[in-house]
Order: structure tokens, then sequence, then C-alpha cells
């Protein structure tokens, strides 16, 4: 065990994100003692990796990687495990001038086979020269690799015995790849969206001095994957380009303790640090389970939420349960991206918290027009304000004729900047779909305008279209998770064609067999749907834990669908 982990201060001039690459940026940060430290599910600090230490073992592995054959310009498989490995793998990749492809860990998948063949599947996609693990991983992985002529397969050890000596580094370019982030696949399977050095740094520039103006003596804590944008951009790299200690909670503890990521925040005194709603909603109800004592989060000041729909009713949970812990709810920072765009979109200013917007939603649903409720009984549903676009972006707002609409419009969402991805690896035609000649990337999300600031209202891929009228899959699961001995995560909502029209069907977990109860849970949906949105669905009940994620843990709705009309819940058309 260390000792201490990496200070959140020295003497080092703090430059923001003003290099040419992401090699560039560790040159310089390690000339300082601030770092990355890695800790265990309880909190307890199992490394602290300076930057200066990172830079020499990323040069070194960096060399050995030459000297085993691998060339500039190709393609590296790292499982993402949240350690010191993953990090010198990744940086020993840009200093040989190789693209790093950050794969997921299993928790998503269900088992071996299911893993084995995602990831060879991402293994072909992105045409990987070579594979590394952690070692507990090397059996799945090396058959994941099988017959596919990988350079190289295993854990760090299989670069050992190849000399550094004699082998120079190549110089890397701000518009070299600096690598490749695969999408979370809630709507097909992962694509390998490019990223250059320059898109990343302009992404990177945008988040250190706009988005979340970081300064000296700020400090990240995250338990975010790095196989995902938001864990691997936000607080990983981007923090680095700052020179910002960070403190990491490997991703599949977080479930099991979640007021760990909080007792490391209060004990390291972290400033920022980001969840999707799910995570904030789980720490309030284990504190409701044990009261958290000891706990002081009054220094962290940018409390981001992102990585899906947001949930108003959450944050103020959240704030209302941690408020005698210090949390103060201006700390909430509602944020928008995507893999797509390197990380970020916009941020909602800093120490407003997270401001609501309330809409009449049959009018938004039938009208497209997002105003406020008239009447005392309207249907209404708040909306997270996720801020301006961010400076050199810019956003603009389409109906499907491509037209652009104006403020509190609903409409497909369009950006163009300086931090888009070049194209999905090797896929022009996916490429040209999704990423105009003249720059503007279609983000497949639907919004609307408040002011300079985005509403996002969901996937326009997941939206279900009724008699004309537009219903959103989340309002529809989050009225039945309402309903007694359902969670958050329980529910899937979409639709299907059936003679000539669309039908909606609701997946719900069950944990029980008694036939009355299930009954009772399926009736009691129902109604929460008619009742809240004058919805008729069919409900089907479908064993815990069955509903199918994304390796990022989104819910795949589109997934979800396909076992559906496949029968693999029992219940087809």
């Amino acid at each position: 065990m260390m000792s201490s982990p990496t200070p959140s201060t020295c003497p080092l001039p703090l430059r923001k994100a003003d290099f040419a690459t992401l090699t560039e940026a560790l040159d310089y940060a390690a000339d300082s003692e601030r770092g990355l430290n890695f800790h265990s599910g309880n909190g307890q600090l199992l490394e602290a990796l300076t930057y200066r230490d990172l830079r020499a073992q990323a040069v070194s592995l960096a060399r050995r990687l030459l000297a085993a054959g691998f060339k500039p310009g190709e393609r590296i498989a790292l499982i993402a495990e949240t350690s010191g490995d993953f990090v010198r793998a990744f940086f020993a990749c840009a200093y040989a001038g190789i693209a790093p492809v950050p794969m997921p860990l299993p928790m998503a998948f269900g088992g071996r086979e299911g893993y084995v063949s995602h990831i060879r599947g991402m293994l072909g996609t992105a045409r990987a020269s070579g594979l590394f693990a952690p070692a507990s991983l090397v059996g799945w992985v090396a058959e994941a690799a099988e017959g596919l002529g990988l350079r190289a397969v295993g854990d760090l050890g299989v670069l050992d015995g190849f000399a550094e000596q004699g082998i120079d580094l190549p110089a890397v370019g701000d518009d070299d790849v600096a690598y490749l982030q695969f999408s979370s696949g809630s709507t097909r399977f992962p694509s390998g969206i490019t990223v250059t050095h320059r898109s990343f740094m302009a992404n990177a520039r945008a988040i250190v001095e706009h988005g979340l103006r970081i300064d000296t003596g700020d400090r990240g804590v995250s338990w975010l994957p790095f196989y995902h944008d938001m864990g691997l951009v936000g607080f990983l790299l981007a923090p680095l380009t700052a020179q910002v200690s960070v403190d990491f909670l490997p991703t599949h503890e977080f479930a099991r303790r979640p007021l760990t990521w909080l007792t490391l925040i209060s004990r390291n005194r972290g400033t920022l640090s980001y969840s999707p709603s799910f995570g904030y909603e789980l720490c309030a109800r284990r504190a409701a389970l044990s009261k958290p004592e000891g706990i002081d989060l009054s220094s962290w000041r940018g409390a981001g939420i992102g990585g899906d729909m947001i949930r108003p009713h959450v944050l103020a949970n959240f704030a209302e349960t941690f408020a005698s812990c210090g949390f103060d709810r201006r700390a909430f920072v509602p944020s928008y991206g995507m893999a797509e765009t390197t990380l970020a979109v916009s941020f909602a200013p800093l120490d407003t918290g997270a401001e609501v917007d309330c809409v009449d939603m049959d009018v938004l649903e039938d009208d497209g027009r997002a105003v406020a409720p008239q009447a005392a009984d309207a249907r209404a549903r708040d909306f997270v304000l996720c801020g301006p676009p961010l400076p050199d972006h810019a956003v603009e707002i389409r109906d499907p004729d491509g037209a652009i609409l104006g403020e509190r419009r609903l409409g497909r969402l369009f950006v163009r900047g300086p931090s888009l991805m070049s194209g999905y690896f090797e896929q022009p035609e996916e490429t040209a779909r999704t990423l105009s000649a003249d720059g503007w990337l279609d983000t497949g999300d639907l919004g609307y305008r408040v002011g300079e600031a985005l509403v996002i209202t969901g996937r326009a891929k997941d939206l279900i279209i009724v008699n004309g009228r537009n219903i959103w899959p989340q309002d529809l699961e989050w009225s039945a998770e309402r309903v007694s001995g359902l969670r958050s995560g329980d529910v899937a909502a979409f639709s299907v064609d059936q003679s000539e029209a669309e039908r909606i069907v609701v997946l719900v977990h069950c944990r029980t067999p008694d036939p009355e109860a299930r009954e009772t849970l399926k009736a009691a949906v129902a109604g929460a749907l008619r009742a809240e949105h004058g919805a008729e669905a069919r409900i089907v009940l479908v064993p815990p834990h069955s509903l199918p994620q994304t390796s990022s843990g989104k819910l795949s709705r589109s997934r979800a669908r396909q076992l559906f009309l496949r029968g693999t819940f029992g219940e087809g058309l």
C-alpha cells in the first residue's frame, strides 16, 4: 500500500491544455509531483502514480513496443481496467505513435461468451495489431483474439524481453490519431471514433478553460470507466492537460460501495467529480439505509451530471440527503456531449446548480413546442438546462427537412466545431451519414433551446410515435419505476409495428414468482402509464437483471426490442 496520494498543489505553473499533443502535455506535467491515484473499493490507496513516473514508464514501454515490431500508425487494444497499467500502456502507445483503443471490462456482457464475442468484434473493427489486458482476463482476451493474427496478446509482461536501447521514438503531430474511442453501442454495434490530438486538445481546452474553469488546487475524483468518453477524457486525459491530480475508484466497485466515492472526495478534498443520474441516486439510496458519518463534501465545487438523460428529482434528492455533509446544490453542473465530439458540447454555468424548464408535455408531444403549462392540471415535465455550446462550437436545431428552428422548438441537434471526430474508423459510409462535408455532426439527439442553453429530450431513434403523438420512452420508464417494488433501471419501453400501427411495449423486471403478485404488478404499471401519459401499453414481465445494457451501463432499448421480438422473454407479438 502507498502511504499518501499525490498532492493537489505544487510549484509548477498551471498550463490550461495549451499543448499540441497529449505527449507534449505529459512532458510538461512530468515536472509536477501531482498525478493519478488508484484506490480499492474500500478506499485504500493502491498506487500513487506521479506524472513524472508515468512519463518515464510510458516512454520505456513505448520503446519496447517498437522493439517488439509494432509500427507507428497501428492500433493496440487495451482492456480498460481502472489501474496504472492501463494508463502506462495508453501513453506508451501515444509516445510510439500508435493509437490506443480502450475496450470494456466484462461487467455488462452477462458472462464469458458474450464478452469474448464483443471484444472479438471490436478487435476486427479497429484492425488492432495487439491486445493488452489485466492478468486476470488474459485467458478471455486470448480466446477473443484467436486467429486474428495479433502481434501480441497478454498483460504488459509480454514486453519484458524487449530491449529499449537504440529505439528512437517517432515525432507525434497534432493531426495524428490520438486514440480510437468506441461508442457505447446503444443503437448499433459500437463504431470506432477517430480522435486526433488536435480535436482532443480543442475539447480539453474548452473543458479546462471554460466548462470547469480549472485552477491551481483543483482535484478530480472518479469512478467512471476508462472505456467511456466521460471517464477517459473527462477524468484522465483532460485533467492531465491541466496537471490536476485525480483519485480513482474502480468502476466495478462503485455499485457495491457507492459511498466510497464520496469518502474519497471528502478525504482528499476533491473539487471536481461527475456521474450519470444513477450514481447520485445510488448514493442517496445507500445513505438512506446507513447514515454516512464523517463525510465532508464542502470542497466539491463541480458536481457534474451527464452521460444519460438527467433526472431533476434525483439531483434534488441527492442535494437534500447530503446537505448536512456540506454539499451545495449549486455545485451541480449539467453537461451535454458525446464521444463523436471528443466529449463535451455544452456546460451549464458554474455556481448556479441544475436549472429546470417546466414544459407542457401535451404541447411538446403533439406540436413540438416547449411551452410552460397553462392549466393547473396540465401534464408537465421538468427538463434540465445543459448550458450554451462551448466557445468555437455551434449547435443548430433542425426540423426533419433540415430547416433551422427557433427558440423552444423541438428538433434534431447538429454540432460543428474543432472538437469533432475525423470520422468513424474505416467506415466512410457511416461517417458520411453522420458528418456532413461542411462539418456538421448529426448527434441523433432531440432537443430545443432556452435562450442559448441546450435542453436535451432524448434520442431520436428511441422516440415512440403513436397516432401522430411523440412519446419519450424514458418518461414511460420513469413513471413505471415509481410503482411500488420497482427501482431505477427496472423498465425498458419501446414501440413495435403491429397491424400497420405502432404499439408500446414495456419490459419490467419482476422479482416474484407469485402469479397474483405478478398480475398486480402488471396492472399497476399499465395503470400508471394510462393515468400519467394516456398511453396504452403491453406490459411484459422479465427476470431481474435481464434488460440489456451498453458497455457504459446505459439501458439499450434497441437491444431490448430485438430480444423481445425474438421471443427471448417468452412473449412475442
